[in-house]
């Protein structure tokens, strides 16, 4: 790296020089205000002799292996907002030179410090080299065809701006005062200095820059110009384009690229750490990286139909994400990501889809009901996922959230209609109540009604201030009720067409109103909202229970409650450790401390790792702590040493219920008491066993008697019906399937891209002839030409996983034909690498 201060008018008029401004930097996004600031600061150093003006630093790569035959490029990484925008002043500087008559001033700037006057190539002529839309209006601004450019451009909107600033006074003066800029020159050097790294270290302040800014720079930034466009066209575009809210024209890519790792990781990133936890996972940028950004830009497919929901073709898919959008359930869409990537595989239907989006929003909408904290959902839905069953799809999902305890319940029917009852549904975000009223009101009807009409307003029945002939037509107490309580409830509530002609009016009024034949009395609407007043003459606290009846029924029906039911071996849910039976003779399945979930069975495991984690936290109030526990560097204290971080031990030697205190303790010292949720595993006996633990228990047994073939060596027992092994190309794997009708050996090909997929499908069919006669029978060979993946398998039929008298058949069918599949595909594989 080499640093040197010089003025900005020797580094641009340097001969067949271009400045390349590459495809990872950001947009161009100066306004007039910089341009303003800039243009005073150019004048006011030269009109007032004050010597030089600093205006930072341009950091640039250089390298012969990156040149043409006729210019040197340099590839700014740093800079590039000031080195364009005073490159739009030499072409305002050019321009006005031109069309004043001053030729030998326009062939100077010209031919100095806007072109290499004698390159022949046309790409190699502009000294600044931009992408896209900024290269075309940079261009226009050269040619003088600005006007004719019908896209905005920061770079057409600023360069009339130095343009209505130029005169015949100040011509000179700009020119001059360009000299007297100074920067420094920063030099790097391919294949010796670590561009990202000074990157980083320039932008550390993270003012400027997006996290999606610097993934983007990341991934980019280290390849040579000719792969920065090939992955930018191919991985990066599509991802910044799928990840665009359509409406507001705002990038979602940092938001969507925090969902994906949380989803890959079941770790929450920090906002503003999304790039961090990026770069960790993908330090060696090796072939399982090049498949994981293929895997981003896939599912940045699903992330535009949560973000922009009119673009799904799908009515009702589309129907039920407009309404998780309304409602702003981000939080779920790391959990969607996948699941709509299942369906995409034809794991799933439409419909279940479909069912999976409403108990999504039954789920969110209960809890929001009876006001339960919307924190707590985002690590519900962190690792939802986990607990889907493939082969109960959404019963596995409801069966998990209505486990859940405590802040994360899924509320049941009689906690919804009692807070029902007395909530005020008034006084909520409209976007929540328009929500409402429009499921209400439209649940099976033929014919949709538009509440959102401008037309049709929320009315309340007895109203907010109401006539004196409310107190004659109710009695004191009934009164009394409505006024302080009831006012804003759901069932005083209805929708009208007509809420300024019924205003505080009596109920008889309301119902029967029809002043100028324009029928405004709920006797003429056509609103099931209204359906019931038509039938009583009088709005007391007895038709008001009645009316709230028939809407809390509705309620149930429209936002349901799970009809699964929780079987008797899985008797266990997630748990504040505050709230946790005793750990006595018990194993965990899982444990999430702050935002991170972790599959751990042993207790003590999961009390070393919180310890850690609350010295990496705060060590000073972990080593004062010493009424809590004993953690000190010598290992002689202990009878049973265990290091727990940076050289301190503290005692393994003690009781899951000394633990369990002791991190109770140690959390409510750091305030910490909600963070540790853990799930124990569910009490297993042979009669009772969950069909989690009945796969488990059969990969356990199968596994060992795999010995003919390496393929499944590294692999372990799972609770999945599946177990995979990679077949030697990214996205394909063999896999086993076990279930309660079928067993089966498959060559699964789930590559991110649909149509590499059909396209490895076609090579290995046809050679589905030799294939079979290796393999020695007929095999199942299924494109799924509507979904994304594709397969290739061998199955039989009628075993049941859950009737063991069946595993010996199951296993001899496995183990007598996998050996002989790999053999007869693992040639052809080889051959389309």
């Amino acid at each position: 790296m080499k640093a040197n201060e010089l003025p900005i008018t020797n580094f641009l008029q340097a001969q067949n020089v271009q400045f390349v401004i590459p495809v990872y930097q950001r947009n161009y996004d100066w306004t007039n205000n910089e341009c303003k600031e800039l243009i005073n600061d150019i004048i006011a150093v030269e009109k007032y002799n004050r010597g030089t003006h600093f205006i930072g630093s341009i950091v640039f790569i250089h390298e012969g292996l990156y040149s043409t035959s006729e210019v040197k490029e340099l590839v700014i990484i740093d800079g590039q907002q000031r080195l364009t925008t005073i490159n739009i002043i030499y072409v305002a500087l050019y321009r006005f030179a031109k069309e004043s008559g001053m030729q030998n001033d326009a062939d100077m700037l010209l031919n100095m410090f806007l072109t290499n006057q004698y390159v022949q190539n046309e790409s190699s002529k502009l000294k600044l080299k931009q992408t896209d839309n900024n290269s075309l209006a940079f261009k226009a601004i050269m040619n003088g065809t600005e006007n004719e450019f019908n896209q905005y451009s920061n770079v057409i909107e600023n360069f009339n701006y130095f343009k209505s600033v130029i005169t015949n006074e100040n011509f000179q003066t700009v020119l001059n005062g360009l000299k007297r800029l100074i920067f420094v020159e920063i030099s790097l050097e391919r294949g010796k200095d670590d561009p990202q790294r000074i990157f980083e270290s320039l932008n550390s302040t993270g003012l400027d820059l997006s996290q999606s800014d610097l993934i983007r720079n990341y991934i980019l930034m280290d390849l040579d110009p000719k792969n920065q466009n090939k992955v930018f066209e191919q991985v990066w575009n599509p991802i910044e384009e799928n990840a665009k809210d359509l409406i507001k024209q705002k990038s979602m890519v940092s938001d969507y690229i925090r969902d994906y790792l949380t989803l890959r990781n079941k770790k929450i990133p920090n906002k503003n750490k999304v790039y961090l936890e990026f770069k960790k996972l993908y330090i060696d940028k090796d072939e399982s990286y090049t498949q994981e950004l293929d895997n981003i830009k896939s599912l940045s497919v699903h992330y535009k139909k949560f973000i922009n929901p009119s673009t799904v073709q799908n009515a009702n898919i589309r129907r039920e994400l407009e309404y998780i959008s309304r409602l702003e359930i981000n939080v779920a869409f790391p959990f969607l990501l996948q699941v709509f990537e299942d369906a995409e595989n034809g794991l799933i239907t439409s419909e279940e889809l479909v069912r999976v989006l409403k108990l999504i929003q039954s789920y969110t909408w209960r809890r929001f009901v009876i006001g339960l904290p919307t924190n707590a959902l985002n690590k519900i839905f962190m690792s939802l996922y986990s607990e889907v069953d493939i082969e109960d799809y959404y019963d596995s999902i409801a069966l998990a959230l209505i486990k859940k305890r405590g802040v994360s319940k899924f509320p049941t029917d009689e906690d919804l209609k009692t807070a029902l009852r007395d909530k005020d549904l008034y006084n909520i975000q409209s976007k929540n109540r328009n929500y409402m009223f429009e499921l209400l009101e439209n649940y099976n009807n033929r014919e949709y009604v538009n509440t959102a009409n401008e037309n049709i307003t929320i009315e309340h029945i007895f109203p907010q201030n109401p006539n004196e002939d409310w107190g004659k037509a109710i009695t004191t107490d009934d009164y009394f009720m409505f006024k302080e309580k009831y006012v804003n409830t759901i069932g005083n509530l209805t929708l009208s067409g007509n809420n300024g002609a019924l205003s505080n009016k009596s109920f008889i009024e309301k119902k029967s109103m029809n002043r100028q034949g324009q029928e405004q009395g709920y006797v003429f609407s056509r609103l099931w909202l209204n359906d019931y007043l038509k039938t009583i003459d009088n709005w007391n606290l007895d038709n008001y229970n009645e009316r709230f009846s028939l809407i809390n029924n509705r309620f149930l029906k429209i936002w349901e409650y799970p009809k699964v039911e929780i079987p008797s071996s899985e008797n266990s849910n997630e748990q504040n450790l505050f709230d946790a039976e005793s750990p006595r003779h018990k194993k965990l399945e899982y444990f999430i401390f702050e935002n991170t979930k972790i599959d751990e069975e042993v207790i003590s495991r999961m009390y070393f790792y919180v310890i850690e984690k609350l010295y990496e936290k705060n060590p000073q109030l972990l080593l004062e702590a010493k009424d809590i526990f004993k953690i000190t560097r010598k290992e002689s204290d202990f009878r049973a040493p265990q290091e727990v971080s940076s050289g301190y031990f503290v005692e393994s030697n003690i009781d899951s219920n000394s633990k369990f205190n002791t991190l109770k303790r140690l959390l409510t010292l750091y305030e910490l008491e909600d963070e540790l949720i853990i799930k124990y595993a569910d009490n297993e006996s042979e009669n009772t066993s969950s069909r989690f633990s009945i796969r488990k228990e059969y990969w356990k047994q199968l596994l060992p008697l795999i010995d003919i073939t390496n393929l499944f060596s590294n692999v372990n027992a799972s609770k999945d019906h599946w177990l995979s092994a990679g077949a030697g190309i990214s996205g394909m794997n063999f896999t086993l399937v076990i279930t309660g009708s079928y067993v089966r050996i498959e060559l699964g090909i789930s590559t991110s891209s649909k149509e590499t997929n059909k396209k490895y499908f076609t090579k290995i069919q046809h050679q589905k002839k030799s294939i079979e006669e290796t393999f020695g029978n007929q095999l199942e060979w299924q494109e799924l030409p509507e979904h994304k993946m594709s397969r290739i398998k061998y199955e039989l039929q009628d075993v049941n996983l859950f009737d063991k008298s069946d595993w010996g058949k199951m296993n001899e069918f496995l183990l007598s034909h996998l050996t002989k599949f790999e053999e007869a595909l693992k040639p052809v594989i080889n051959s389309i690498k």
